[in-house]
């Protein structure tokens, strides 16, 4: 089974209010992804798609849509790091 057919765990409000800060402020964010993969880029927005949140980020290429479930942590000298709870 595809990680991208899991049911959508929706993450904690505390995390998703620094996402939201990070986006408003367009920070550059470090996350560490569930699979392991490292990514970077500016915060951009937070969106709802099929009743699932993902994180639009801003890398060099191309803008990301990263499901906020599949986040492990992200980090930013302004707001430290941030492990994500699933609730």
């Amino acid at each position: 089974m595809s990680i991208d057919n899991e049911e959508y765990q929706p993450i904690n409000c505390d995390d998703y209010d620094n996402l939201e800060l990070a986006c408003q402020r367009q920070l550059h964010l470090h996350l560490q992804l569930r699979n392991g993969e490292i990514f970077e880029g500016k915060a951009n927005s937070l969106i709802l798609r099929k009743k699932i949140e993902y994180l639009l980020i801003d890398s060099t290429e191309e803008t990301y849509e990263l499901r906020l479930d599949y986040i492990i942590s992200f980090s930013n000298p302004e707001i430290g790091t941030i492990v994500i709870e699933h609730s």
